[in-house]
């Protein structure tokens, strides 16, 4: 932290008092006073003799003492003030507080968890992401992952509490609130990560939530970035991970952006095309002529890799039924679903109607 922040707001001290003040390290250097004859020396002994709680002032060589305390509970930087009478002590109090502000105020903008979520929500230019990065000591090329956690049905403001305590190490993991429902978790992870490791870690915020808050969650996972400047791209895969999961995976709480395949390409493309795309695929009848039991058939068809003795047997029919069905289908739409290509593009045109049919469902 710059020193230059605590010289101003003694310099406006110095005014009210005309006692000499100041600001030590935690190495117990002099780094601001009022009397400039002081700065550079070193106090070491005179931290010996601090509060570790910082709550009350300590009078050591008739001087008042009271710690700054940090993030961590253990003390920055130490307020001081000449003398060791009532008025020294009350002038170390008051000045304690002005220099906390001043602290507050320095570290809430300076603060690596906001410069994370400035990041992630394009809040800071590109240029300036290396300039504050070297200013707050941040490693820049590092392995992180993004996770969107978004509460479903009841919010809770003490989920970001619980996940602060599940990732306690706020100097590499970054727990950040983004709006009444979505928490996004930013995690260093190791070079050998994988996307079951990963899940791992989206599971653990998961059972978190669930067990200490009763929290029903669904969880998008970005592309793991290597540098900061991509966190911003992670956390919109994440977003969309969130986004395409509600469409094509309803059944999933935790969606993976990389393991989302054909769906994320579908969820991009305009109403007007994928319109377009369904009357040339189904020139002879629209795919609503489709009925339920036809489109159960046809689902299990391609869970069981257009395997017809197999699917018949899921089905419990007779095989010669199962293949009477996939003629019918032949007939009402053209595509012979036995043939790969055939299958691939009916496969896309139910995930192209059921991203349509969920776009009615929102606007509607």
């Amino acid at each position: 932290m710059s020193s230059r922040i605590f010289q101003s707001v003694i310099l406006q001290l110095k005014e009210a008092t005309d006692r000499f003040l100041g600001v030590i390290d935690a190495e117990g250097n002099v780094i601001c006073c009022t009397n400039n004859a002081l700065v550079g020396e070193k106090w070491s002994e005179a931290l010996l003799s601090l509060d570790p709680t910082g709550v009350n002032v300590t009078v050591y060589e008739k001087k008042c003492f009271k710690p700054l305390l940090g993030w961590n509970g253990a003390f920055d930087y130490v307020v001081f003030v000449e003398g060791d009478d009532k008025n020294a002590k009350s002038t170390c109090m008051m000045a304690h507080v002005a220099l906390s502000g001043a602290k507050a105020y320095y570290e809430e903008k300076h603060d690596k968890g906001t410069f994370v979520k400035n990041i992630i929500t394009d809040n800071i230019l590109p240029g300036d992401i290396y300039i504050r990065a070297k200013d707050l000591h941040f490693a820049t090329e590092v392995h992180r992952a993004v996770f969107l956690v978004r509460q479903i049905g009841h919010a809770d403001v003490a989920a970001v509490d619980s996940l602060q305590k599940l990732f306690p190490d706020k100097q590499q993991d970054f727990v950040l609130s983004i709006n009444e429902t979505d928490i996004a978790v930013v995690k260093q992870v190791d070079e050998d990560y994988t996307n079951e490791s990963l899940t791992e870690i989206a599971k653990q915020i998961e059972s978190a939530l669930k067990s200490e808050l009763f929290i029903k969650t669904t969880i998008g996972i970005g592309t793991v970035s290597n540098h900061l400047r991509e966190l911003a791209d992670s956390y919109k895969e994440a977003q969309v991970a969130i986004e395409v999961g509600k469409v094509f995976d309803t059944e999933k709480s935790i969606i993976n952006y990389e393991n989302l395949g054909i769906g994320r390409l579908i969820y991009q493309l305009p109403t007007t095309l994928c319109e377009i795309f369904l009357s040339e695929v189904f020139k002879k009848n629209s795919i609503d002529s489709l009925d339920q039991e036809t489109l159960f058939t046809i689902n299990k068809f391609f869970e069981n890799n257009l395997n017809v003795s197999e699917t018949s047997r899921k089905l419990f029919v007779h095989r010669n039924t199962l293949v009477y069905r996939l003629e019918k289908i032949k007939k009402l739409t053209g595509l012979d679903l036995r043939e790969f290509d055939h299958a691939i593009i009916f496969k896309v045109a139910l995930m192209v109607k059921k991203y349509l049919v969920s776009r009615d469902n929102r606007i509607g």
